[in-house]
C-alpha cells in the first residue's frame, strides 16, 4: 500500500531533495504501521531574522484506523550544525516511529509482563 503523504512548505522554497526524503521516511512508517490512513509534514522556517539563527520545524501528524491521531513536532536551532533541516526532519520521523509503535502494541494489546522474580531453591 502506497501511503497518502501531503507535504506543506511555510517559510522556505519547495525542494525536490527535502520532498524525497520526506517521501522515504514516510515509506518507513509503513514498516510499523499497515494501516495509516493518512500523513501530513508540514516544514517550516518560523523566523527570518538571521541574529539568532533560522529555527526549523517539522510537524508530522498521522491518522491510524481506528480513531488514533498522531503529532510528532520537532523543532532546531540552526546553530552550525550539519543541515539543520535534514535533522529536525529525521528527529520528527523518529518521534513518529515510536509514537506507531506504541499504538500498535496497544491496539495488538501486547503487555511486557515480568515472570517471577523469585529465586529458585
Amino acid at each position: 500500500m502506497q501511503l497518502p503523504v501531503k507535504i506543506s512548505y511555510r517559510g522556505l522554497e519547495k525542494s525536490d531533495q527535502i520532498d524525497n526524503l520526506v517521501l522515504e521516511y514516510s515509506a518507513r512508517l509503513e514498516r510499523f504501521c499497515d494501516h495509516i490512513n493518512r500523513c501530513d509534514v508540514a516544514i517550516e522556517q518560523t523566523n527570518h531574522n538571521h541574529n539568532k539563527g533560522n529555527p526549523y520545524r517539522c510537524r508530522i501528524d498521522v491518522t491510524v484506523a481506528p480513531r488514533h491521531e498522531l503529532v510528532a513536532d520537532e523543532r532546531q536551532m540552526d546553530n552550525g550544525t550539519h543541515e539543520p533541516l535534514k535533522k529536525v526532519i529525521h528527529d520528527a520521523f523518529k518521534t513518529m516511529e515510536r509514537e506507531l509503535r506504541r499504538v500498535v502494541e496497544k491496539q495488538r494489546r501486547v503487555i511486557k509482563t515480568h515472570e517471577d522474580t523469585r529465586s529458585p531453591k
